[in-house]
Parts: C-alpha cells; sequence; structure tokens
C-alpha cells in the first residue's frame, strides 16, 4: 500500500495535496517476498506493471492463463511518469488515469498481437467509489451519492467493462445488477469447470449478461460495511437499514422504517419513497431474513495469518 509508510519530512494530509514529492513516501516494492526497492519509484509503477503483465502474457501464450492486474494508481498518494505528467486538465488525477487508460491499450494490443483477442475475457473494474476526503486527488462518482467506505451507490456502485472480440457486442449498456463476487463463477462456468459444491458460493453466472442472451435473477443483493448489514436491494429498489459517510466522516445512522430508493430512477438516492412502498420494504425485509438464517460467518484469514502482538 502506497499511503502507510510516510516519512517524517511528509507534510499533515500529504496524501491530499496536488504536488507530491518522493521522500514524502517510503512504501516498498517487493517481487513475492522479495524486497526490491524501497522507497519504491512511484512514477514507474504503472508501466512496470504493464511491462509484467506483456511479459506474463506472452510467456503463457499456448496454455490458458489467468492474469490479475490491479494497479496501485488512482489510490493516493498519485504519481505519474513523465510520458504523461501534467498533460490532463484534470491535474495529476487526469495524469494517472490518463496512463492507466494507455496500460490498459498496450495489454489489449499485446492479445491482439499474439492472436489471442478471440480467445480471452478481459474485464475491467474498481473495488470502490473515490476517496472524498482526499478532495481532487480522491476522485468523483459523479451524480452518485458519497464515496469510499459508504454503502451509498457512491461507495460501491463501480464500472464494469467487459471485452471480448467476436463473443461480446461493441458498446451495448447492460443495467442488471452484477458484481465481482460474479466473475468467479462466470470464469468457471466458460472453463468448464464445476463451481465447488461443498460452500455457498455468492456469484452467478452473468454469461446472458455478457453475451446479451438474456438476463440474470438475483434474489436480494446486501451491502456490508464491515460485519455491519447496511442495506439491501431487491430489482431495482435499494432499502437503508443504517446509512454512514465515507471514510473519515461521522458515524452511523439507523433508520426504522428503512429508507428505500428507486434505482432505475433515482441512482442520486434523493427520494425517499419508503412510504409508498410497503409491498417492497416487506419483500426486501423477507430476502433480507433469508440470507441472515443462512450466513455462516467465516475466521478472519488476516488474524489467522498475522497473530495478535502478546501484551506486556
Amino acid at each position: 500500500s502506497n499511503d502507510m509508510n510516510v516519512t517524517p519530512v511528509a507534510p499533515k494530509g500529504a496524501g491530499k495535496l496536488a504536488e507530491q514529492q518522493a521522500e514524502w513516501w517510503n512504501a516498498p516494492l517487493f517481487r513475492n517476498e522479495e524486497l526490491i526497492e524501497q522507497p519504491a519509484d512511484q512514477t514507474t509503477l504503472t508501466r512496470r506493471y504493464t511491462d509484467e503483465a506483456v511479459k506474463f502474457i506472452t510467456a503463457n501464450k499456448a496454455k490458458p492463463f489467468f492474469l490479475y492486474l490491479p494497479h496501485t494508481f488512482p489510490h493516493t498518494p498519485l504519481f505519474a511518469s513523465k510520458d504523461f505528467a501534467g498533460k490532463s486538465p484534470r491535474g495529476i488525477y487526469g495524469d494517472v488515469v490518463e496512463e492507466l487508460d494507455a496500460s490498459v491499450g498496450k495489454v489489449l494490443d499485446t492479445l491482439r498481437q499474439e492472436k489471442l483477442a478471440e480467445n480471452t475475457l478481459v474485464f475491467f473494474t474498481s473495488d470502490n467509489g473515490p476517496w472524498l476526503i482526499m478532495n481532487q486527488q480522491g476522485g468523483s462518482a459523479g451524480l452518485l451519492r458519497e464515496g469510499k467506505g459508504s454503502t451509498w451507490e457512491g461507495g460501491m456502485r463501480v464500472p464494469g467493462i467487459a471485452w471480448w472480440p467476436g463473443k461480446i457486442k461493441a458498446a451495448q449498456t447492460q443495467r442488471t445488477l452484477a458484481c465481482t463476487m460474479d466473475l468467479f463463477t462466470t470464469s468457471l462456468k466458460l472453463a468448464g469447470a464445476d463451481v465447488p459444491a461443498d460452500r455457498v458460493i455468492d456469484g452467478l453466472d452473468i454469461r446472458p449478461l455478457l453475451f446479451g442472451t438474456g438476463t440474470v435473477q438475483r434474489d436480494a443483493y446486501f451491502y456490508y460495511r464491515g460485519t455491519r448489514l447496511m442495506a439491501a436491494r431487491a430489482g431495482d429498489f435499494k432499502a437503508h437499514f443504517m446509512t454512514q459517510a465515507a471514510y473519515g466522516q461521522p458515524k452511523h445512522e439507523e433508520h426504522t422504517p428503512p429508507l428505500l430508493f428507486n434505482l432505475r430512477v433515482d441512482a442520486s438516492e434523493t427520494f425517499n419513497v419508503a412510504t409508498n412502498q410497503p409491498a417492497v420494504l416487506s419483500q426486501i425485509a423477507q430476502a433480507v431474513e433469508r440470507h441472515k438464517i443462512a450466513l455462516q460467518p467465516a475466521p478472519s484469514q488476516l488474524v489467522e495469518a498475522v497473530p495478535a502482538p502478546e501484551k506486556k
């Protein structure tokens, strides 16, 4: 993580500043478990990740492969290479995004050059909405409400772009809800593999959405902040049992009855229609009860991997 090793010379709130200095950060760069650079030269990270991705594709082109390419940016602090720094009208955030765009282009060009494009599904998405307390360096959710850490749409709804020449039609928009958990199930189905039957798998097969052959039926979708169930969605309607602003902002607020928004006509979650939709609230409440009954909390992998320090 590039924002957790602040050096003593860094000013307070360094991540929010439009002009970043390399000496403010001491982020380590590893290859597997080997430390290869500290502090990492963050102006080179996007290019270096991209180069590694291209090498991986060419080295594995004769067999099935899975490539996961999570870029450091646009998480703050933001850095762009000399080829992109100062080039966009949106400042450093825009510079970073334009370099990410070029990175995606290189990956797609490699697939084309190696004649793999027609046999490879590429999916581009993000993990959360903008980090609002970082001001212009944290991004924007546009008309969507709130940002990273909240269960409002601005915190949870992100772009999902699928690319597969010859299989997925270009310039098509699907408005049916899908989530990153669906990529696991969908990938298994595409590969002809079995979905594990020894546990509950929350992801659905979204091939009908990708290929335009039908829709996907999802009973309900549940929004958590940590281990707290904050909201649930059924169809176009989303009910908020608790709301809380994005990270770094006030504590949660409970709602009885829940807030209810029709996301098809009100993606900004502005108009509470709970009083007009008692049947919808009842439907969502029943889905939540079924969810709670079936839910089996799993142990924390982080706690198991990193034991708590002994008390002195």
